[in-house]
């Protein structure tokens, strides 16, 4: 009929809007809301003494410098196999796309129980490492390790979809003006895959930080060295010290926070200038 409004799939926008934002709280913003109250049960030096606990800290730095690695690693190598997936044809290509996809489905004690094994002194791959005076389990590297498992989908799923709808035209008009292949990559492929490269680093971030399964096992909770914090903060739940645990929590969520920001931006300038340019 000539003048009416097409009828959408969906409901009306107030709706699906109501809908929305009920769905965001129940699943984010009041968990996370709950995590606020109760640190706010500590007073602020409790708060301080609980969160900069030497035995914290160095939790801290473990989780955080190893997801930092692993996520610079997947970024790397999360590239390559996108690359290799994208534009090459080989047999058992399909089977290469599927392993990508198998930490998803692998439940992260069994990858963090088969990796312990390999890499364990005895195991196939740290019996070779050992005798080199490399050791992988039980320390920082095997967590790292751990971390590259679980974070590498990520990545590759992420910049996958930027890289088939590329145009060749634009690399191939590189190469005619007498660009190098290494020279094309850097100043007009790369530009274009950054903002998603940033954004499969900053989820494989995110996933390494509160990885819990797949690390506990590898890295040998030893205090100090090589505990995570995510372990800390079961252990402060098993005592029943829910401020504590809520507390180093808050932490672990602030920082993890601004990190996404500080890469949010940097997509935001990217993009502008790639549409400006």
């Amino acid at each position: 009929m000539k003048g009416s409004k097409p009828r959408n799939v969906l409901p009306g926008f107030g709706l699906s809007l109501g809908f929305t934002l009920f769905y965001l709280s129940i699943i984010v913003l009041i968990p996370l809301t709950a995590v606020f109250f109760k640190t706010a049960e500590l007073s602020w030096s409790e708060f301080w003494s609980t969160v900069t606990n030497a035995r914290v800290v160095a939790s801290y730095r473990v989780s955080f410098l190893t997801a930092f690695f692993a996520g610079l690693v997947n970024a790397v190598f999360g590239l390559l196999i996108a690359w290799v997936l994208v534009r090459y044809q080989f047999p058992g290509k399909k089977i290469v796309d599927s392993l990508v996809d198998l930490p998803f489905a692998l439940p992260t004690a069994v990858a963090g129980i088969a990796l312990t094994a390999i890499y364990a002194p005895n195991g196939w791959i740290g019996s070779l490492l050992a005798p080199l005076g490399v050791k992988v389990a039980y320390s920082p590297l095997g967590i790292t390790i751990a971390l590259i498992f679980i974070g590498l989908p990520f990545v590759v799923r992420t910049v996958q979809p930027v890289l088939q709808d590329m145009e060749k035209e634009t690399e191939e008009a590189a190469v005619m003006l007498g660009a190098y292949r290494l020279r094309t990559f850097w100043k007009v492929i790369l530009p274009e895959l950054l903002p998603a490269l940033l954004t499969g680093f900053a989820l494989a971030f995110a996933r390494g930080i509160g990885e819990y399964g797949s690390v506990v096992f590898i890295s040998g909770n030893m205090p100090l060295k090589t505990e995570i914090t995510p372990l800390l903060i079961m252990t402060k739940l098993e005592q029943y010290d829910y401020a504590g645990a809520t507390a180093i929590a808050l932490v672990m969520l602030v920082v993890s926070f601004l990190m996404l920001l500080v890469i949010n931006l940097l997509q935001w300038r990217m993009n502008r200038r790639t549409v400006s340019d």
